[in-house]
């Protein structure tokens, strides 16, 4: 009985994941088209640097907030239904929406107010006219700053409750509203009827959640208290997270500093190959960790600490299925797969080294990077947020370390390298913290895991690197023939990774084939 529970707990992880990353795919692919629109439309010049420039001054601090609220929102909505039941959740969840929609008007007034100062901070070079309109744009575009409060707590709300739907989907409209407007109307505006679209897309992200919302008794009451101990709790959650993701900028500003005193074209080889590995993290492990958070959000709050380590376990091992051949493969086939997406126009094959170095190095820390993510997912839910932050802070360090060592002689390969090397050491530190704050995690079962789901990508990166060698000597080197190649490999590798892990008895696989034969039946 209580395996067969698990077993459907299982299958519920897989298959919200799945869903979850097949409309992040398609919002990418949407979002791809926006950006070709826009450039299309506008151009690439004085009127589009303006607004990108506007976008960013609205957006840059309440999406960094809103992430962190949005953390630290479902573990505090689980512990609150575990005690008051879903009339306190509701009740708690009216509070915290007008008390969001307090601060981000406030927030809108005060950007409305120091909209010049924002601007000369993030555009040093705006002058004259384009420094106005940067200004106008900005103005115009402040309501987004309250949408995405909504928008941040009703999804922290809808995970909190299970409900992935929605805020998966809600990338959808939001480049519709912009397609739309983009194909229709703007070859008969100007660059502020692009930013009116934007907001206008702002507002379909929280009300699409609407209905859901409602769905789970919401209804809403003018109700604030400023004293709710919930509210403290957040504030002392939220804040070394925020710490965290701001400490994590420093990485970014030391690899490009130091990669700016390299050969040229360095920083945007780092910038391409980083794109590239964190498309493996945004579609596929960030699907998976929001499904596990609330769940584990859940247990924690109910004391289940056998569910802990249960749904700890899925979301290890289908993390550990996911980014273990995704290296493997890159190893492989970094070269084609940059020179197939890349190398084209002022993108030549020199370019293309230097990328596929950087990626070969990045892809070795995938793992870590993604174990990472999950790890602290964990600690989020047993309402620690302090040690992610103190591991950051660690991180960061390391990483300038290494840095400073491997630039000398590697390049620009070499911050890649330390990244990767960075990550994967201080994942290590979580799970000695984690081990030290719950207990015996089942670290054995974790190492037998990844050496039977190692095994199975081995033998398939064999199988890739022949399938794709072999088919470029018979279908030649032209572009067409390199993309039949990769993708034939790709495929090839898929199917004899897929087959091991069966054979090889990797449950997750398992449930992932199961859940996609009944999702078609």
């Amino acid at each position: 009985m209580k395996r067969g529970k698990q077993m459907a707990k299982n299958n519920r992880v897989v298959k919200s994941a799945a869903m979850i990353s097949a409309f992040t795919l398609i919002s990418k692919f949407l979002g791809f088209t926006r950006e070709m629109l826009i450039a299309s439309k506008y151009g690439s010049g004085y009127e589009t640097d303006t607004y990108f420039v506007a976008m960013t001054a609205t957006t840059i601090i309440m999406t960094t907030v809103g992430a962190a609220l949005n953390t630290s929102l479902i573990p505090v909505f689980s512990e609150i239904e575990s005690l008051r039941g879903k009339r306190g959740k509701l009740r708690f969840f009216n509070n915290i929406l007008n008390v969001i929609f307090f601060l981000t008007v406030v927030l809108a007034l005060l950007s409305f107010v120091l909209s010049p100062v924002i601007i000369k901070i993030l555009a040093r070079g705006f002058e004259g006219e384009q420094f106005q309109l940067a200004v106008r744009l900005n103005r115009i575009g402040l309501p987004i700053i309250i949408f995405l409060g909504f928008t941040y707590v009703f999804s922290g709300f809808l995970h909190s409750s299970q409900v992935f739907g929605p805020s998966a989907i809600m990338g959808i409209p939001y480049n519709f509203v912009f397609i739309f407007f983009l194909l229709v109307m703007a070859d008969k505006v100007n660059i502020y009827g692009l930013m009116l679209a934007s907001v206008v897309a702002a507002t379909t992200q929280f009300l699409i959640q609407v209905p859901a919302i409602r769905h789970q008794g919401f209804k809403y009451e003018p109700y604030v208290n400023f004293r709710d101990r919930y509210l403290k709790k957040i504030l002392t959650l939220i804040i070394p997270v925020l710490l965290g993701s701001a400490v994590q900028q420093i990485n970014v500003v030391v690899d490009k500093t130091l990669a700016s005193n390299l050969a040229d074209g360095s920083i945007s080889a780092l910038n391409y190959a980083a794109k590239m590995n964190d498309v493996v993290v945004s579609v596929f492990i960030a699907a998976i960790t929001t499904v596990v958070f609330p769940m584990l959000s859940k247990a924690f709050a109910e004391g289940d600490r056998k569910s802990i380590r249960n749904i700890m376990e899925q979301g290890i091992n289908t993390i550990l299925i996911i980014t273990v051949p995704a290296t493997v493969g890159i190893l492989i086939l970094s070269e084609p797969i940059v020179r197939i997406f890349f190398e084209r126009g002022a993108f030549d094959s020199t370019d293309t080294v230097m990328t596929s170095s950087a990626l070969f190095f990045y892809s070795l820390g995938l793992m870590g990077i993604s174990m990472k993510l999950m790890l602290n997912k964990v600690f989020y839910s047993l309402q620690d947020t302090r040690t992610p932050m103190i591991n950051g802070v660690i991180s960061v360090g390391l990483n300038i370390v290494l840095n400073l060592i491997f630039v000398r002689f590697m390049d620009h390969a070499g911050l890649a390298l330390a990244t990767s090397i960075s990550a994967t050491f201080t994942t290590g530190l979580l799970i000695f913290n984690l081990r030290k704050k719950i207990g015996a995690i089942g670290f054995k079962g974790y190492i037998k895991s990844f050496m039977r789901i190692f095994i199975s990508a081995c033998v398939m990166g064999i199988a890739v690197y022949y399938v794709y060698n072999g088919l470029m000597l018979k279908i030649g080197y032209a572009r067409i023939g390199e993309l039949i190649s990769l993708l034939a490999s790709v495929l090839a590798g898929m199917m004899v990774y897929s087959i091991l892990c069966i054979v090889l008895g990797i449950g997750e696989v398992k449930g992932l084939i199961s859940a996609f034969i009944k999702n078609k039946a």
